[in-house]
């Protein structure tokens, strides 16, 4: 299963190690589904998305039809398992999940559209991961609902016209730019899901408190909902350390200071940086003096793979205005030598600011 939901699982991207082993791993997901809401009227926030889904599947249901396909596209941890799974259940229709990288030929994905039953929804996570042969396939068993199976090689292979049910097709994805165009228009409806206010996070620290029988103030809510990056998946997930730190160091109720200090062990810190990111700050900010300095360069310096700063650190940084991009490579921003507490250097005369705002001089090597 994927794990773009409340709680879902996926890499720890907030400072946490995953618990390891067949039982732990299975008690996590356990506690994951239990998160997880099951109606729309329980989804929280996204509050355009869950008003634009509500018609298109309360009119496919006054019909005694299908849903259109959806894409739901939007950074990890978001919530787009969670609406698939919502679909399927407001739907009343059985789900089957699978995901891109795991189709790598058009049979494989034959197999699957050819058992799916009348009105099943398909979940298909990573879409744009999907191979070419297989991407071209679905192209007609969206809009025909039909594929062509081919028998045979070369030129006497036939291709035998085969008919499947009508079903939903929910795609999602955390690249959008990546679905080619042919395959995008043939959603009927599309939903871009955004990053959560606190507000929004508190709710569901509250939520999943109540279901995890955890005692919560409304301080302590605040204070995980605050460094949990603006996704609900990372929110739940610093909940249930937090609680297990006041379990055994506290009473159990969580308060703002036990938040802290269970955080705090976790090196998660108040703007809801993890190791990974302060380390990427502190070398930029102590090795190369704010910058600019290439991203390989950046990596090596951190013990880090090129792709694991640029995909995993470098999104939420750029996000907190702490990092910037540009073409002669990352700087940080005076709000990151604020957050690491590092006075800056004053630049050297006749020599341009690194760290000067867009359209300055110095930010694009002009």
């Amino acid at each position: 299963m994927s794990g773009e939901e409340y709680g879902g699982a996926g890499a720890a991207d907030d400072g946490t190690d995953r618990l390891v082993g067949p039982e732990a791993e299975s008690d996590e997901s356990a506690v994951e589904a239990a998160l997880r809401p099951r109606e729309l009227s329980e989804f929280i926030g996204q509050p355009k998305v869950r008003e634009q889904l509500d018609l298109v599947l309360k009119a496919a249901r006054q019909r005694n039809g299908t849903a259109d396909h959806v894409l739901l596209s939007g950074a990890p941890g978001l919530g787009k398992t969670t609406l698939s799974m919502i679909i399927a259940a407001e739907m009343g229709a059985p789900i089957r999940i699978t995901s891109g990288p795991a189709i790598q030929h058009a049979g494989d994905l034959a197999a699957i559209l050819s058992s799916l039953q009348e009105g099943e929804i398909l979940f298909l996570d990573e879409i744009h991961r999907m191979s070419r042969p297989a991407e071209e396939m679905l192209y007609m068993a969206m809009e025909d609902f039909r594929v062509d199976v081919i028998v045979g090689k070369g030129p006497g292979a036939t291709a035998i016209p085969l008919e499947l049910p009508p079903f939903t097709l929910v795609g999602a994805t955390t690249r959008a730019g990546l679905l080619p165009p042919p395959l995008r228009d043939r959603f009927g409806f599309t939903a871009h899901m955004e990053f959560y206010e606190p507000a929004e996070l508190e709710q569901v620290v509250h939520r999943s408190a109540r279901l995890l029988e955890v005692r919560t103030d409304a301080e302590g809510a605040a204070e995980i909902a605050g460094r949990s990056r603006g996704t609900p998946r990372i929110a739940n997930r610093l909940l249930r350390r937090v609680r297990d730190y006041a379990q055994v160091k506290a009473d159990g109720v969580i308060d703002r200071e036990i938040a802290s200090r269970a955080l705090g062990v976790y090196e998660v810190d108040e703007r809801g940086l993890d190791r990974l990111d302060r380390a990427v700050l502190g070398a930029l900010v102590k090795l190369f003096g704010g910058g600019p300095v290439g991203l390989s360069t950046l990596a090596v310096a951190v013990g880090e793979e090129r792709e694991t700063v640029e995909e995993v650190a470098e999104p939420f940084l750029v996000r907190e205005g702490l990092l910037a991009r540009t073409p002669r490579g990352r700087i940080a921003t005076p709000a990151a030598w604020d957050h690491l507490g590092t006075a800056r250097p004053a630049p050297a005369p006749g020599r341009p600011d690194p760290a000067a705002g867009p359209g300055q001089p110095g930010l694009f090597g002009e």
